[in-house]
Parts: structure tokens; sequence; C-alpha cells
């Protein structure tokens, strides 16, 4: 698909990622609307951008996800894609992890996007697309990363079935399975410590791999050949 012009619904605009993704796709033309739970670094992603509409959701807040792709649609005129980079960390050995904990990782990891997603479909047309990202944990578990793993392939699966439902609609459905990414993510988990991980992608490849994964146009029905570094961007089953 060609990103310019197209209206596009980022939500976790205010992380490394989503931050460096919107700058990006406002290089390429998109119309952007953006949200992001940290008002001050919203707004300066937004000036980056030209200041499209902006709205501070937070992922643990389900009927505010749920309502922004309506919000999004008003202020655009229309929503042709959405693109979640919402996420969080969280890492120790499965005794260590307490059960608030791993429902905060399933809520922000799985219920948030799948809020978002889902409220989405109502608006946008033939031809739209749903994006993730999930990660390359989905793929290869980790010890020390179970509940986290488990809720970012919670969220794959369900990203699977949704890409299923939406082949006659005309709606791609994007599972892009970034690896670790040297965007101080994995410093900034709710709990434990990160263990042993290799070398990071940089923040501007893997922005390269979500561009990329946006613009392939294989034909229905066939596979998404496989990303750089083995993250995978899946439109069609």
């Amino acid at each position: 698909m060609d990103i310019e012009g197209r209206r596009i619904l980022l939500p976790g605009a205010t992380g490394v990622i989503g931050g460096a993704l919107a700058e990006r796709l406002h290089a390429h033309g998109a119309r952007l609307a953006m949200t992001g739970r940290d008002p001050a670094a919203l707004a300066r992603v937004a000036a980056a951008c030209g200041g499209p509409p902006t709205r501070v959701v937070d992922a643990y807040d389900l009927d505010g996800c749920a309502r922004a792709p309506e919000w999004a649609a008003d202020g655009l005129g229309g929503l042709d894609t959405v693109i979640v980079c919402i996420g969080v960390a969280g890492f120790g050995p499965v005794p260590t992890v307490s059960d608030a904990v791993a429902e905060h990782l399933f809520t922000v990891n799985a219920l948030a996007p799948m809020a978002l997603l889902r409220a989405s479909l109502a608006f946008l047309p033939r031809g739209g697309a749903l994006a993730a990202v999930t990660g390359a944990v989905v793929d290869t578990p980790t010890a020390g990363m179970a509940d986290y793993t488990a809720s970012k392939a919670a969220l794959s699966a369900w990203l699977s079935a949704v890409r299923r439902e939406q082949r006659r609609a005309g709606v791609a459905v994007l599972d892009v399975r970034l690896p670790h990414v040297e965007s101080g993510f994995s410093q900034r988990a709710v709990a434990g410590g990160a263990p042993s991980l290799p070398q990071g992608l940089p923040v501007n490849e893997a922005v390269d791999v979500l561009i990329e994964a946006l613009t392939a146009d294989p034909p229905p029905g066939e596979p998404r050949p496989d990303r750089p570094h083995g993250a995978t961007g899946r439109p069609h089953a």
C-alpha cells in the first residue's frame, strides 16, 4: 500500500519506536492521529510531525483505547490504517512474577491492542489495514520472560484469527514480530530485570521493518516473505 495520504491512527506514539515511526510516516506523507500516555512526549512528537491530532490515552484504560478509533476517524475524516506500538516489558522466573504484574502485562500487551483494533474495524474500508507489533519472542519463548512472552503470543494468536475473519472484507491484518530493539524498552520493565539479550536492532532499522511490512503487497492468499532479522509481517494467512 502507499503511505502518502493514508489516514493512520498510531497508538503508542510516545514510545521510542512509536515516535520514530510517527516521524517516518509523516515524512512519507501520511495523515496521522496519535495517542500516548505522556502528554509532554506526545506534544514533542506531534510538533515533529506537523501538529496532527493527538489524544492522551493510557493503555490500561481499555474503554479509552476503544474510543480512540472513532476520535481519530472524526479528526481525519476517516481511517485507513491503525498501527499499534504500545507495550510494556516484564521479566523474572515464573515464581517471582506476581499475579498483578501478569495482569498488567496482559492488559497492556494484549487487551489494549485488541480493544483498539477491535473498535477500529467499524471504520476501516476495503483496502484498510490493522497492524500491531508483537515480537520475535512469539516464536522463541525465553526463560525469564514467560509472562511477557505469553502476553505477546496472545495478541499474535488473536491477530491470526482476525486476519481470517477480515479476508473477505479486504482488510489486511499485520503481525510485525520485531526482534529485540535497542530502544531502552527492556530497561523500563514493569518488573524484574532483563535476561542476557543479544545486540538489538537499531531503532531506525526497526522502523524500516515496520515500513516494509506496511508497504509490501503480496497477492491475496500468498504468504508474506520473512522480514529482516526475524521480524515477520503477515497480512495474509
